[in-house]
């Protein structure tokens, strides 16, 4: 998360200590530059509904600083739901910057392998599912096929990471992420390479969605096999390591942007 991100959500942060006062633990900024709207994740000591009403108040001025409606936990919440979401915690984890208090992710620790191997496992079945049941309701109609490709393309993306991940890999950009993918499931990369360029709005893609779909289709359904495997495979450690960040700022106040 860049500087000009911390920035726009300066008045998120002073907003939120506003609200919450001393039950305020930690606001962090998470996500890609890519996104339109910067995300956030807010851990409370307690949180009602008078809280949840002061936050809704405010939202259509969060918005318009490009700021998404953040997602607010108690402390308990948080700390008790790594096992439930591995996927969304550990991308959060991976592109937070902490913009007020404490590191909230310290409360989570390390992410369970099994927790994340189960995770993928879902989520890419889920995928295929998705994608076999919305290309019906295209009904060959190319426009329709070519807008499921691109919505679905951001997800895929990332769970093309945290498969990578589970495997120890650590693919230091998109390019990277395709071969190691296309190398594990003995596809061809160009696939992958398509849809990932797909899944980032900002770069300007010659990609043809509608041609690509019959592809896009097999590769899901060759990592929901690959994914399923996995359970016959020795774990390859006791848990994934935590990732390393740069410590954010105390309680004393927001980061201020350079």
């Amino acid at each position: 998360m860049d500087s000009g991100a911390r920035a726009d959500l300066g008045p998120l942060v002073d907003d939120l200590r506003r609200i919450f006062a001393n039950r305020l633990i930690a606001v962090a900024a998470y996500g890609r530059a890519l996104q339109r709207l910067v995300p956030s994740l807010v851990l409370v000591e307690s949180l009602s509904l008078d809280d949840l009403d002061a936050c809704a108040a405010r939202a259509k001025d969060w918005q318009r600083a490009r700021v998404a409606a953040p997602l607010v936990l108690t402390r308990d919440e948080f700390g008790r739901s790594a096992d439930a979401f591995p996927i969304e915690y550990a991308e959060m984890r991976e592109t937070a910057t902490v913009l007020f208090g404490s590191d909230p992710f310290l409360l989570v620790g390390e992410m369970s392998y099994e927790d994340l191997r189960r995770a993928c496992e879902v989520q890419i079945r889920s995928h295929l599912l998705y994608l076999r049941e919305e290309y019906l309701e295209c009904g060959g109609r190319p426009r329709d096929i070519a807008a499921l490709v691109v919505d679905s393309a951001p997800g895929f993306a990332v769970l093309l990471r945290h498969l990578a991940r589970l495997e120890g890999a650590s693919p230091a950009n998109a390019a990277e992420l395709a071969a190691f993918v296309g190398a594990r499931t003995h596809l061809d990369v160009r696939v992958f390479d398509d849809v990932m360029a797909l899944a980032n709005p900002d770069q300007t893609s010659t990609v043809d969605p509608t041609r690509i779909f019959p592809a896009y289709l097999e590769a899901v359904t060759s990592l929901a096999r690959l994914v399923d495997a996995w359970r016959e495979l020795p774990t390859p450690s006791a848990s994934l390591p935590a990732f390393s960040r740069e410590p954010g700022p105390d309680a004393s106040g927001p980061a201020q942007s350079t």
